[in-house]
């Protein structure tokens, strides 16, 4: 192993045939084909700049990190959304829960997230602030199915199973989800979310009804607008850029890689190159950068060439020295989900392969 390497990407090399067993190794394997010099190229990307801004972000929340797998800060420190975000930044970077520089803290997430199931499967933290409880239970979800591959722990597939059990039994008759796990209203962002669980949880190996699937695809359909962005809710609305990304990501991640929908929305999204102003700007700045950057993963060439690099710069220049992002909802937050943004390249998780 070439030992001038910046650490993080010895660490990936480490990691390539550890994570998330044959399935993540063939996958590297075939990232260095000639076949694939789209993903083979994407790594130089990974700048010794970018390095160094992923190192900063992942040492800041291994130092955020309690003894109990919470992360110490803001009103969301015991949120398992963000735990479960954290976790997948962790792994992102070559770690699994037993192996890796960064083993320790996702055991230490995994743990908080199996002590949260209740007996239904529902995966949250009843008095943690959140912006959703099924938000809460989707990431944690999607957090379980990236560890499941890496693991024969018997705790991670029963309670990956319950959780997804519970999506499948909460889905609304529109084919949708809303904030809280029973049958009711639905949203496009909550339904997003719901969606890129049960597919990590396939990807896993959990059963998941294609009906199910089926009928979540025919709720996003119904919720685009003319203009190709999405609506928050099937009955009417403006498009917003996040959840619009998110829509498509989930459309990608269905199967979904052609079409009128796949074509709107893409025209939708490409008007909006990332920029630094933006980052962390509301609530909502990056979570839309976190779905846009999967789209553009997922569509490579030319898309990719402009997107990932705009966005890279836009993080590398609102980082704080400590390593975290000035996020609305809270740094700890902003510092997972900025990794996990530039990771991408990497292309260790499943649920964001290509």
């Amino acid at each position: 192993m070439d030992n001038s390497m910046p650490t993080s990407r010895r660490h990936l090399l480490f990691a390539a045939t550890a994570i998330l067993g044959g399935a993540l190794s063939n996958k590297f394997l075939r990232a260095q084909s000639p076949r694939d010099d789209f993903e083979r190229t994407a790594a130089d990307h990974l700048t010794p700049e970018t390095d160094a801004a992923i190192e900063r972000a992942l040492k800041y929340l291994s130092q955020r990190q309690t003894d109990d797998g919470t992360f110490a800060g803001s009103g969301y420190s015991r949120n398992i959304a963000v735990g479960s975000l954290a976790g997948m930044a962790f792994m992102a970077s070559g770690s699994t829960s037993r192996r890796g520089p960064f083993a320790k803290q996702v055991e230490k997430v995994l743990g908080y997230v199996i002590a949260s199931g209740d007996a239904n499967g529902f995966l949250s933290v009843a008095d943690a602030t959140s912006q959703g409880p099924m938000y809460d239970h989707g990431f944690a979800t999607m957090f379980l199915a990236e560890v499941y591959g890496t693991t024969d722990d018997s705790r991670v597939r029963e309670r990956l199973a319950k959780a997804v059990q519970l999506i499948i039994g909460t889905q609304n008759m529109e084919g949708g989800w809303r904030y809280q796990p029973r049958v009711g209203d639905a949203d496009v962002s909550v339904t997003v979310c719901q969606m890129m669980a049960l597919r990590a949880a396939r990807n896993a190996g959990i059963a998941v009804p294609s009906e199910t699937i089926d009928r979540s695809l025919a709720y996003l359909k119904r919720s685009q607008n003319a203009d190709g962005g999405f609506m928050y809710m099937s009955d009417g609305g403006p498009s917003k850029v996040p959840r619009s990304a998110a829509a498509v990501a989930a459309l990608f991640s269905a199967g979904i890689y052609e079409g009128e929908e796949i074509k709107r929305g893409l025209e939708y999204l490409r008007q909006q190159i990332p920029r630094a102003e933006d980052i962390c700007r509301d609530t909502h700045s990056m979570y839309g950068l976190y779905y846009s950057v999967q789209v553009m993963w997922q569509v490579g060439g030319e898309a990719w060439q402009k997107w990932y690099p705009a966005a890279r710069d836009a993080l590398l220049a609102t980082q704080k020295d400590n390593g975290s992002w000035n996020d609305p909802i809270c740094p700890e937050y902003g510092a997972a989900m900025a990794c996990l943004i530039l990771q991408m390249p990497n292309n260790y998780l499943p649920i964001f392969q290509r």
